[in-house]
């Protein structure tokens, strides 16, 4: 039996057997045009046999999806496709080893949190001087959009590790790594509003006493409870603390900050990781193109010239 005839039986076969384990309509559909594809390129390739399909070829056929354009997760459902049936294939002895096993796909393309817009951020702030504690809170959204500290950065800050007339923090970040990292007018009046409440004990952020009288910092948790609750009195849904972070370094990049001073603000171990977390919106791509590129705009005797020719009025 030539290869495209087994082929097409046991595609056919195993998509009737996942049918019949109530896969989708739509997994179906999917399946059936990603096994066709596969089923081309072999017939292409001038493969003769199921036996000769290996991981070299199979490797081949990914570069070409990729080399075509096809996404990350598109070549991912591709992949899943092949698997579960040369899975079928081995179980059911039509081959005897399942060549997909060892073949690693492309992996997923790193999700990243939005960046709220500046009204939103504004209106978390209204909310803050509207809660039950609006010293703290206001405190919390300006070390955490302020400043861009983590919220591990934040609930074990001391207050030993802020100069308040300097205006620098001294932050504990991943890998017990020191940072200092600056901070503008706004947080130094909120951090001296927290400390005039008589907060200024160990830690600028204090949860409960234990049973011990031990003074211990406000919890990770809680200041997640803390910012939900503000984002949900302004109406905003999926802000959390590093939400935050990550529109704090959005809004300086849009204002002009460069990579290198972001990637020490936020204490990232190397540029790669920046350029992965930070997006950029598109409207400020467009405006700083516009502004700055001396070929992107007409001049103004030039934009005269073409509306005139464009007027067709007598």
């Amino acid at each position: 039996m030539r290869l495209m005839e087994q082929f097409d039986a046991a595609a056919a076969s195993f998509l009737e057997h996942i049918k019949n384990k109530s896969a989708s309509g739509h997994t179906l559909v999917n399946y059936a045009a990603d096994l066709k594809q596969f089923a081309d390129y072999l017939e292409k390739q001038e493969v003769g046999r199921l036996e000769d399909i290996d991981v070299p070829r199979l490797r081949a056929y990914l570069r070409e999806l990729y080399g075509v354009g096809y996404s990350k997760a598109s070549i991912s459902r591709k992949l899943s496709a092949l698997r579960s049936l040369f899975s079928y294939m081995r179980r059911s002895g039509l081959v005897e080893r399942d060549v997909t096993r060892s073949l690693r796909g492309p992996s997923a393309p790193r999700s990243l949190p939005r960046a709220l817009s500046r009204e939103a951020v504004d209106a978390l702030f209204r909310a803050a001087s509207d809660s039950d504690d609006p010293v703290r809170d206001t405190a919390v959204l300006e070390l955490l959009y302020g400043c861009g500290l983590r919220v591990s950065e934040l609930a074990g800050l001391r207050w030993q590790d802020v100069d308040m007339e300097e205006r620098w923090l001294i932050v504990l970040g991943k890998g017990d790594k020191e940072r200092r990292v600056p901070f503008g007018s706004y947080a130094q009046k909120a951090l001296r509003d927290l400390a005039a409440e008589g907060a200024a004990g160990e830690f600028v952020f204090a949860g409960k006493k234990g049973k011990k009288k031990k003074e211990s910092p406000l919890t990770v948790r809680t200041v997640h409870r803390i910012v939900t609750a503000l984002a949900a009195g302004s109406g905003l849904a999926g802000v959390t603390p590093h939400t935050l972070r990550h529109s704090c370094a959005t809004h300086l990049l849009e204002r002009g900050a460069s990579l290198k001073f972001v990637q020490e603000f936020l204490g990232h171990e190397n540029m790669a990781t920046t350029q992965i977390y930070l997006t950029v919106s598109a409207s400020w791509l467009k405006e700083s193109y516009e502004a700055h590129h001396p070929r992107a705009g007409l001049d103004a005797e030039m934009e005269a010239e073409i509306e005139t020719e464009g007027d067709d009025s007598v």
